[in-house]
């Protein structure tokens, strides 16, 4: 089967059938980047609003980022899993984050997909492995954990549990550089991969500051968005620390980590927020208040700031 690459949004010349599960937040947007590739995608989702929502989501993004507003016409979507998947080369699973269902998919996947296609997960955290425990074959199992809004945003963290997912893998780099994605190898399956990891560690560490008074939520955010996040886009965390040299990291490191917090636990201030229902931009009040109009400036904010670095990439 050949894995023929082309430009985003010109037709590819074998471009491989690709099925997505799901059309939510993840999945139509992972299905418009294979749909302007040019590839032959088709849709699998239960619930019937999200079916009806999908082609004004796809034309939704086909008007930011300035193409082809017909796209979307030509995603199919259906409840029949069989029929989405029969003759995929690759199927993405975009259903939500519980890992039981995700089981339940990649079983039925085993059964119903074509015996040479690769059957790819988005999760963000959960290992490849506990996900693929019910699939006879899982060396066509890896992990492809797109970042949202994944129309946007380039990166795709493909994760290998063993050597033998290798071949699965080096195709699915293969078609996500087709779809104009910028692929990384995580070479071990381990709890939230590479990208999570890091952002979480770093989430840990402002939750805990507000929590112990050190400053509130929007002196943090200040201070990563103003600071050295002003950066990140352009010079990563270890290309830093050799820019300014090891020496002086260390240095930083021997007073700052005892420091640093190391809770082994979802930190009690999160867990509280929750409990008290306040989750965040949704009902009002997370970390920060927010009215509806705060909220969807955010929302514009990033969807602006990712469609402009996107035009600039291609």
């Amino acid at each position: 089967m050949s894995m023929a690459a082309s430009r985003p949004g010109e037709p590819a010349a074998t471009a491989p059938p690709i099925a997505v599960l799901g059309a939510g937040l993840m999945g139509h947007g992972i299905a418009y980047l294979f749909a302007a590739a040019g590839h032959d995608v088709r849709v699998y989702e239960p619930l019937a609003a999200a079916r009806a929502a999908l082609p004004a989501k796809l034309r939704e993004i086909s008007a930011l980022l300035g193409s082809d507003p017909a796209l979307g016409e030509r995603v199919p979507v259906s409840d029949d899993l069989a029929a989405m998947v029969a003759d995929a080369a690759l199927v993405v699973e975009a259903a939500p984050e519980r890992l039981e269902l995700k089981q339940q998919i990649f079983a039925d996947l085993d059964r119903l997909a074509p015996a040479e296609a690769i059957l790819a997960s988005n999760t963000s955290v959960i290992p490849i492995r506990r996900i693929a425990a019910h699939v006879r074959d899982q060396r066509r199992v890896v992990g492809a954990h797109f970042w949202n809004p994944p129309h946007l945003v380039p990166l795709v963290e493909v994760v290998v549990m063993r050597p033998e997912n290798q071949p699965a893998a080096d195709r699915l780099v293969g078609l996500l550089r087709g779809a104009g994605r910028h692929p990384v190898l995580v070479k071990r399956d381990i709890p939230g991969f590479i990208g999570n990891r890091l952002q979480h560690a770093l989430k840990r560490e402002a939750i805990a500051l507000v929590a112990a008074g050190v400053c509130d939520a929007e002196t943090i955010d200040d201070v990563v968005k103003l600071g050295f996040g002003a950066r990140l886009a352009v010079l990563g965390p270890l290309e830093q620390s050799d820019l300014v040299g090891l020496d002086l990291t260390e240095a930083i490191h021997d007073t700052l980590m005892p420091y640093l917090d190391v809770t082994p636990h979802t930190h009690p201030y999160l867990a509280a927020l929750v409990t008290e229902g306040a989750l965040g931009m949704k009902s009002g009040r997370g970390f920060r208040e927010w009215t509806p109009a705060e909220a969807e400036a955010v929302r514009d904010r990033v969807r602006r700031f990712l469609a402009t670095a996107a035009a600039r990439r291609s």
